[in-house]
């Protein structure tokens, strides 16, 4: 064997090693799932104790429990609403940046990367209030809005390299044909930027749908999201350890299945750029 099968079969080892650990708590989660409540609070645990779904039947109100399902429709609405407004926004501002860059343009991506430095948390009682002045505490349009600004500066920046990347030719030659500027952003600039949008539009959802803080603060019985709901889990009563992988595992789902569908487009925007 060379030196440069070596190298590659410790670079693939490492991985694999790598990968195994990010996975297995999740696999652990999983399995504690399936277990009993006096299963899952053994010390040390017992993972070939007996399978059981009653963690899950739970979790969707069995027992008279509460439903879940107001909080998981509110996380989609909020996600998936302010995910498309980031792209809208996102993608002509990149365009601005990369294709036709306007004048100081590092210093519009300065101050975009600055509104990220401020944290989350230093911002709460100022939005608090104004949330209350405007009447919009316990509303999920107040989501929205928020998601929408906290996820805009990073899609600016993915969305400017991902653009950066467009033949320039493509666009002079739209230019030429007439084609006005909505026109050559949908049907020249979209198609070859695909991989960057589903990118960029993954890692918002991601983001909004994993928030907490706004979330738990913001909102009450109308507007709670599936996180806020995650915590409704952890009570005074104690830990229920089963019922809460097995909501967890329901919660992450759909972020995992939005993963795996775009898997292929995400690798490529991902990796779009990286080498020349």
């Amino acid at each position: 064997m060379t030196s440069t099968a070596r190298r590659g079969a410790v670079w693939t080892l490492l991985a694999w090693i790598a990968g195994v650990l990010f996975v297995l708590p999740v696999l652990w989660m999983v399995l504690t799932s399936l277990h009993s409540e006096q299963d899952a609070a053994t010390n040390p645990p017992s993972p070939g104790a007996a399978l059981t779904l009653q963690g899950y039947r739970e979790f969707f109100g069995a027992g008279g429990g509460l439903s879940p399902w107001p909080p998981l429709l509110n996380s989609l609405t909020a996600s998936v609403m302010s995910t498309l407004l980031v792209l809208v926004l996102a993608i002509p501002a990149a365009y601005a940046l990369s294709i036709k860059p306007v004048r100081k343009w590092s210093d519009v991506l300065f101050f975009f990367l600055s509104t990220k430095m401020l944290p989350a948390v230093a911002a709460l009682l100022p939005v608090y209030l104004i949330a209350e002045h405007l009447a919009m505490l316990d509303n999920i349009w107040l989501l929205v809005i928020l998601y929408t600004s906290m996820n805009l500066p990073i899609a600016v920046w993915m969305m400017r390299s991902f653009l950066a990347e467009v033949p320039v030719e493509i666009l002079e030659a739209s230019a030429i044909d007439g084609a006005r500027l909505p026109t050559t952003l949908l049907r020249i600039v979209a198609p070859v930027a695909m991989p960057g949008i589903a990118a960029t539009a993954l890692i918002s959802f991601i983001f909004s749908w994993n928030e907490l803080l706004f979330a738990r603060v913001l909102t009450g019985v109308v507007a709670g999201t599936a996180p806020v709901f995650l915590t409704s889990f952890v009570t005074s009563q104690g830990l229920f350890l089963a019922k809460v992988c097995a909501a967890a595992t329901c919660i992450s789902l759909p972020v995992l299945i939005a993963g795996f569908a775009a898997q292929d487009k995400l690798v490529q925007g991902l990796s779009l750029g990286a080498v020349k």
